[in-house]
């Protein structure tokens, strides 16, 4: 099932985000080897981030969001987990 995560950057995001960055993109590189990683980044008015995964269940998507360095350490003030539909563009076989 894929799932929309969206972390909204907090008033501290700005100044931590640097520091954080290697240790945020080595998280996603990790999710991407295990196939979980549909796409990631950062929204361009410096809002926070939208990263959309595969997951199991709401739960294992909600345990990946909560343990991204960007919210374990300030970048991110708080994240949402949505579940997400996939219309286009159709994935091949669909």
């Amino acid at each position: 099932m894929t799932f929309v995560i969206i972390g909204w950057d907090g008033p501290e995001g700005a100044s931590k985000r640097p520091d954080q960055r290697p240790a945020h993109l080595e998280y996603l590189e990790r999710l991407q080897q295990q196939d979980r990683l549909v796409c990631a980044g950062p929204f361009m008015d410096k809002a926070g981030s939208l990263i959309i995964i595969e997951a199991e269940t709401m739960e294992q998507a909600e345990s990946i969001a909560n343990g991204d360095p960007y919210l374990t350490h300030g970048v991110f003030e708080r994240v949402e987990v949505h579940p997400f539909k996939r219309v286009l563009p159709r994935q091949q076989g669909e």
